[in-house]
């Protein structure tokens, strides 16, 4: 929040318009028939509903207080409460919460599978750090043990394919590929291997290449969420400062620019060469532009648990967590997600998308 990457004037009108009543879950959407028949789910921390659980890795999400104003409590989901995919799924007229890869039985995967790992990464090296990670290509071979499932329950490969080409796809990946790989040059050799632009290119690549095969697996509607400041967060202000007359780490939000500016090529090649498809991008980066503090945010570089060091077990966070942009010090509040995910659903402003919302990507 607050980078200076976008004209703050020139957002806060469609920024307010998102605000103008928390209420809008119902409005937008939600309740009645379900607008796709399942959601399939890929992504990092911002999307993962408890895969990294069984992983042996630290970033896990599974205890207290995460889940604080979640029903279920802590499921490994990196929030005080819903991720943005929750919020798109009740949107959506989904009336249960998408189950992850590693809890899905076999009878319910037709409704949908959430494949999403925290730290996980475009590269397959990108937050080894911290552990077993489930980076993007891995997520994909899960999702083939999925299509191969619905295979058996619908009769075959072309029942399962008709099936999925219904479906709503998200996948929101890229930034670890930043924060725990291309700037820790300590650990990892890519800012020594690759100028940012090259950088940025080489992920498209993979990128490109992995959406290719989602597409042979029967994705149709398929929704790419762009990255957010993550410059901004309270994690990479605590490991390098804000840059001189700016409130974020501007390095890694010009970087998180480069590769969002990548995603919209991206996205209009594949819509060029998959006539049968549609793909659209999310404007996280443009939703967060504007002053949270207009819409009742009052604190924006610390986190509601941890402030900018994390938060650990049994952690007492803040109460006011509706003013708290960051839930811990990378992840968004529950309130922000909500903010993020009725954008995503619904435009607000002709920037939040291209070339058009999930609710219209539902109804193609």
């Amino acid at each position: 929040m607050g980078c200076n990457h976008q004209n703050n004037k020139a957002w806060m009108v469609a920024f307010l318009l998102s605000l103008l009543s928390r209420s809008s879950l119902e409005i937008c959407g939600g309740g009645g028939e379900p607008q796709v028949p399942g959601y399939f789910i890929f992504g990092d921390s911002l999307s993962d509903c408890g895969n990294n659980n069984v992983l042996l890795t630290t970033a896990k999400a599974n205890y207290k207080p995460y889940g604080i104003d979640f029903p279920a409590g802590p499921t490994g989901r990196f929030s005080n409460g819903r991720i943005i995919v929750d919020v798109i799924g009740e949107l959506l007229g989904l009336d249960e919460y998408i189950p992850s890869f590693v809890t899905a039985k076999a009878k319910d995967v037709l409704k949908g599978v959430n494949y999403a790992s925290a730290g996980s990464g475009i590269r397959q090296e990108t937050g080894q750090q911290l552990g077993q990670t489930i980076c993007l290509s891995e997520q994909l071979k899960n999702y083939q043990i999925t299509f191969s499932q619905i295979s058996h329950l619908l009769g075959d490969d072309a029942a399962a394919q008709n099936h999925l080409n219904k479906c709503m796809f998200t996948v929101g990946i890229g930034s670890n590929d930043f924060i725990n790989n291309f700037f820790m040059p300590t650990t990892y050799q890519t800012s020594k291997l690759y100028s940012t632009d090259r950088y940025a290119e080489e992920l498209i690549s993979e990128y490109s290449q992995n959406l290719d095969t989602l597409y042979r697996y029967g994705a149709r509607k398929v929704a790419i969420f762009g990255l957010g400041p993550i410059g901004c967060s309270p994690a990479e202000l605590d490991r390098f400062g804000a840059s001189p007359g700016s409130t974020c780490v501007d390095d890694i939000n010009d970087a998180i620019v480069i590769l969002n500016q990548r995603l919209v090529a991206m996205v209009d090649t594949l819509n060029k060469n998959y006539k049968d498809a549609k793909f659209t991008y999310i404007n996280i980066l443009g939703m967060a532009s504007g002053d949270p503090k207009v819409a009742g945010f009052k604190v924006v570089d610390a986190g509601c648990c941890g402030g900018q060091k994390g938060c650990l077990p049994l952690a007492t966070p803040c109460k006011n967590r509706k003013e708290y942009t960051f839930w811990d010090e990378y992840h968004p509040t529950d309130a922000l997600n909500y903010i993020y995910g009725n954008r995503a659903y619904k435009a607000m402003a002709p920037t939040d998308v291209h070339p058009f919302d999930i609710s219209t990507l539902a109804s193609q």
